[in-house]
């Protein structure tokens, strides 16, 4: 649902308590002329934040390991909206809009950044690539990866893409992304499947992927949000997904054994932005202080399994939790994007996506 900008300054309760002296330093490091340079310590936070991501049990966890907290020291209540293109495209492009923060991809940071605020250094995440880490707030490693219920394929499941695609080997239909915007790793799969080698993937030879995805075609379940790739696991309705580690994750916390394949799956730089025109950027950045806290990143790592930003939250992970986390030392088949190729390629990525899904 949409929350306008005059609910939001309606909605703001009085002055706030003063931010607490971790968050005054977080947001006191930046320089410069934009509101990066805001010192959260010079009045008392007030209003709300705005959080548009995709919801479900990711944006759970976040209320649990971050905005409560924040709420408790600051008395700024941060709003969970879910994201619409349509402000999501206007506010990368500078214009004026609802959000706050809200969640972006790698490629659209690296094609948007004279846009966005850049948070100050004590901010940023030291695991990320340098090209992200002055604009990534509450950063997060996620995994694309395929996974099924453990008692599908009690003598064990896929071990690769290919196997994936091979539906007498492994019967049963797919859970596969099917909104245009979901693109997620879809090409790059269906290469892999074809038998392109990692390091050839780029750049994409679509049609030569879109061949291969219509091999699967008929067996597959398009989904249109991620939470609804449980249902369809837990419902037999599928018997593979390939989605987002965190909904794997939810799965084994209701209670069902699941098996995630680490061999060739994605793993990818995730998280949220500031945009320039953002109504509460004071807020925003001592937030963006208070998700740096290895405690409060290793609260959402336990809960998601999605991979902290920052080395020293390993050091609050017990050994068992840091050995599934999508950027695990242990996982050493997984792979990354060539974020810089896919920002330069978005529309070609979107648009062919878009008449694949189309028929």
């Amino acid at each position: 649902m949409k929350t306008s900008t005059t609910l939001r300054r309606s909605a703001a309760s009085a002055l706030a308590l003063v931010a607490t002296a971790a968050l005054a330093v977080g947001c006191a490091g930046s320089t410069g002329t934009s509101p990066s340079a805001s010192d959260a310590s010079a009045a008392p936070l007030s209003g709300n934040l705005i959080w548009a991501d995709y919801g479900g049990p990711t944006n759970e966890s976040r209320q649990i390991a971050y905005f409560d907290g924040f709420q408790d020291k600051t008395g700024v209540e941060v709003v969970s909206t879910s994201i619409e293109d349509s402000i999501y495209n206007g506010m990368l492009a500078g214009e004026p809009g609802d959000y706050d923060l809200f969640q972006i991809a790698a490629a659209d940071v690296l094609t948007y950044g004279d846009n966005l605020v850049e948070v100050p250094e004590s901010s940023r995440g030291d695991l990320l690539d340098p090209k992200l880490s002055p604009y990534f707030v509450g950063g997060f490693y996620i995994g694309i990866a395929q996974g099924w219920l453990t008692q599908t394929f009690p003598n064990g499941g896929p071990q690769n893409w290919a196997d994936f695609f091979d539906t007498t080997k492994f019967p049963g239909k797919r859970a596969w992304p099917g909104a245009p915007g979901s693109y997620d790793q879809s090409f790059e799969i269906a290469l892999l499947a074809d038998g392109v080698a990692p390091e050839d993937l780029y750049p994409i030879d679509f049609e030569r992927a879109k061949k291969k995805l219509d091999t699967l075609r008929g067996d597959m379940i398009f989904y249109q949000s991620y939470p609804e790739v449980q249902q369809l696991l837990t419902s037999g309705s599928a018997a593979l997904a390939v989605t987002v580690t965190g909904q794997y994750t939810a799965l084994e916390r209701a209670g069902q054994d699941v098996t995630v394949q680490w061999n060739q799956a994605f793993v990818n730089p995730n998280g949220f932005v500031i945009p320039k025109n953002a109504a509460n950027p004071d807020a925003a950045l001592a937030l963006a202080a208070w998700m740096r806290d290895p405690k409060n990143q290793a609260v959402f790592t336990e809960r998601t399994l999605y991979g902290p930003v920052n080395k020293d939250v390993f050091d609050y992970l017990d050994a068992d939790v840091a050995a599934k986390v999508a950027n695990s030392p242990d996982h050493d088949n997984v792979l990354y994007n060539d974020d810089q190729w896919r920002a330069d390629n978005t529309t070609a990525l979107l648009d062919n996506y878009t008449a694949w899904l189309a028929g």
